[in-house]
């Protein structure tokens, strides 16, 4: 990925063309204020036609001029800081239309989907810049001076002017940003209305904010906002996770699955507070999204478990190329996982997904449930899952050993992952009960997990492995004895399964 930036912290502030800068060199550490420089930028704004990147407080632009000239992608961190990140122009010829790098695209795939990037404003700004200078000769920050001409090339195309001034930190402290901002106030300057020049250039056309953000579960509030809650939460880790499975982040996709297994959980759990035309077909493409995340994670997963069981192994029991068979099935399979989640995640399904999930939080096709008291009916619906898994719990004690138990224990570990997640959305009403139902939930979770994968390695010892060693004419001896130890890990398991549900809270 060709690009580089850091964080951006900064304020802004507005100001009419009659200001006076402030004694700059008052503030605290700063011993000089540098000879001011002048530039003249231009900066064309990309966004898609509905302004997805502005309503995700995302801006992309392509600037010339200045000190810095290039492609400028800044990300929403917390409250005055973002992620900024750059990538080289290029070619440009006049009167073509402008391509995204694709390194930038990536970034901002899962807000822009199948739209198309293309240009909405065009800024032409003339930037005074003043360098605060510390004790060291180092700059500590810098105040820009700029003057707008704004052009907006979407919705009605308008235009408008302003002046602006903003502080950025170089090699300051973020205090020196509070001290700015009070000896502004004192003369009268306030903090820009406008989060960003893109915003105030787009200015009615700017997409408002989602009344769903504004929500917050609470115990005498309606049940429903509850349950956004909980979606809005893992619908953020899916946007966070998006760019990270693109460039093969380590943990992205895991982190992912879950999101997405989370999601698929809490509208079953919930499913009598939402139309269910739309619970079900939200959970049948979660349900997809999160096979495909499975692909790669579980080969991820499987790979590290049986390279730690032949690490543990005495080298002298492993007869033929067990690593080797077994590494190349894995490589293979990986490769192939991962090929299906690119595509996925590039697909027309993913993007409809995606704003199905949007559309939810945004206007939610509640029932009449949603709006009555949350500590009516949480509380009940957590029970529900309680009885569900004491149900599966009852199926598993009456199957014979083997591969019924195995299936009858996936399902309970299965009921015991939505008994936590379902208990999670739980925490703002009741924390103490809810966090001591969710850890036991999880445990019971972890243990199972630990059994599941044991049957997974089994299979692929027994079936791509032995088969495929005895096809070739190689010894089959080392597979029989790793399958039997995982036989061992997995009965282990199953007995601290049983220990642990008779201690049950």
């Amino acid at each position: 990925m060709d690009a580089n930036g850091g964080i951006e912290i900064e304020r802004k502030f507005d100001v009419d063309e009659l200001a006076l800068l402030p004694r700059l060199n008052e503030l605290p550490g700063v011993q000089a204020i540098a000879e001011p420089v002048t530039h003249d930028l231009e900066a064309v704004y990309f966004d898609t036609d509905a302004l997805a990147l502005s309503s995700a407080h995302i801006t992309l632009r392509r600037r010339t001029g200045g000190d810095d000239p290039g492609w400028h992608l800044k990300l929403p961190l917390d409250a005055g800081h973002r992620r900024e990140i750059h990538a080289p122009v290029g070619r440009h010829v006049e009167g073509e239309t402008d391509t995204v790098p694709e390194s930038l695209t990536q970034l901002v795939r899962v807000y822009s989907r199948d739209a198309p990037l293309v240009p909405v404003a065009r800024l032409c700004t003339t930037r005074v810049v003043h360098a605060l200078i510390g004790s060291g000769g180092e700059t500590l920050a810098v105040l820009c001076d700029d003057h707008v001409q704004a052009e907006r090339l979407i919705h009605e195309p308008a235009t408008a002017a302003w002046r602006e001034w903003e502080i950025e930190l170089v090699d300051g402290p973020e205090g020196l940003l509070d001290s700015g901002q009070s000896v502004l106030a004192a003369s009268g300057i306030l903090l820009s209305l406008n989060a960003s020049k893109l915003a105030r250039a787009l200015g009615d056309r700017l997409p408002a904010e989602s009344a769903a953000k504004r929500r917050r579960p609470t115990p005498g509030g309606p049940a429903g906002n509850v349950l956004l809650a909980s979606l809005s939460e893992q619908i953020s880790v899916i946007r966070r996770e998006d760019p990270r499975i693109r460039q093969h982040s380590a943990g992205s996709v895991h982190a992912m699955r879950v999101a997405t297994r989370r999601l698929r959980s809490v509208l079953a759990t919930y499913r009598s507070l939402v139309d269910s035309t739309v619970v079900l077909h939200l959970r049948t493409e979660l349900g997809w999204l999160a096979t495909v995340l499975g692909g790669s994670r579980d080969e991820e997963v499987l790979q590290r478990r049986l390279a730690d069981l032949l690490d543990r192994e005495n080298p002298g029991l492993l007869l033929g190329p067990i690593r080797e068979r077994l590494e190349t099935r894995s490589e293979t399979n990986a490769d192939t996982a991962q090929h299906s989640l690119a595509t996925a995640v590039d697909s027309h399904r993913y993007f409809r997904l995606l704003d199905a999930l949007d559309a939810l939080v945004a206007a939610p096709p509640f029932t009449a449930v949603a709006s009555q008291d949350a500590r009516v009916v949480v509380p009940v619906l957590v029970t529900k899952e309680w009885k569900r898994l004491r149900r599966a719990v009852r199926h598993a004690t009456n199957t014979v050993p083997g591969s019924e138990r195995d299936l009858a224990l996936h399902s309970v570990r299965k009921r015991a992952k939505r008994l936590r997640y379902a208990a999670e959305t739980a925490l703002p009403l009741s924390r103490k009960r809810a966090a001591r139902v969710s850890r036991f939930a999880q445990k019971l979770q972890t243990i199972l997990g630990n059994q599941h994968d044991s049957v997974i390695a089994r299979d692929r010892l027994l079936r791509r492995g032995a088969v495929d060693a005895y096809l070739h004419g190689e010894n089959t001896f080392s597979y029989g004895r790793l399958h039997a130890l995982e036989q061992q890990k997995a009965a282990e398991a199953e007995a601290r399964f049983w220990r642990t549900w008779r201690r049950r809270p």
